[in-house]
């Protein structure tokens, strides 16, 4: 008995993915929601079958949940399309990306953009994730470069990075930063932490 082929949004097909082969990151179909694998781990008890324990997101809602699988069971790998944009202004709640390709603008709904679009300034290119043509999530650079624009007066003499206070960079957000750090200071960012790294080099 062959088993039935998934059609993809591509015209072509899916293929299939077992729980035994997830991975941070992998999407897949499960029951018509498109899954994100947040994290997983491989559980061998004493007694019992082994099972995958799985934190994942619906990409689209956003709501994340855990659940167990058997290494074996198969979903049907979700296509989801990564493009690079170019931030370029908002307007109220709408966010507008330019297609480096057509120069057309998208508007995309701030509820997408998710929390590290704080460290996002004009101009820079993000990774537009969609499926089926439905924008749910933008990924911004991994690391940038900000101006601190407000923070108390720092200590000259004092290097210490293990004792911090409250920054506001350029994009309005905020950061813990050494106490040595002064505003016009250009600071690197993690953007997946939110964590200071370091003066920038540039």
């Amino acid at each position: 008995m062959r088993l039935p082929l998934w059609e993809d949004t591509l015209g072509g097909y899916k293929s299939m993915i077992s729980a035994s082969e997830f991975r941070n990151g992998v999407t897949f179909d499960m029951d018509g929601k498109v899954m994100q694998v947040i994290e997983f781990q491989h559980v061998k008890p004493g007694k019992g079958a082994a099972f995958v324990r799985v934190k994942m997101k619906n990409v689209i809602s956003g709501a994340v949940t855990e659940t167990s699988f058997n290494p074996t069971a198969k979903f049907p790998t979700a296509y989801v399309e990564r493009k690079k944009m170019e931030y370029s202004y908002n307007d109220g709640e709408l966010y507008y990306f330019m297609d480096p390709e057509t120069y057309e603008l998208e508007p995309i709904d701030k509820n997408s953009l998710g929390d590290a679009f704080r460290f996002v300034k004009e101009n820079d290119v993000c990774v537009v994730m969609s499926y089926k043509g439905n924008v749910f999530g933008v990924e911004p650079p991994r690391f940038v470069d900000l101006v601190v624009t407000h923070t108390e007066p720092g200590f000259a003499g004092n290097t210490a990075t293990n004792v911090t206070k409250p920054a506001t960079v350029e994009t309005g957000a905020e950061v813990k930063v050494p106490l040595f750090i002064n505003e016009g200071d250009k600071i690197n960012i993690d953007t997946t932490t939110g964590e200071y790294l370091g003066r920038s080099k540039a």
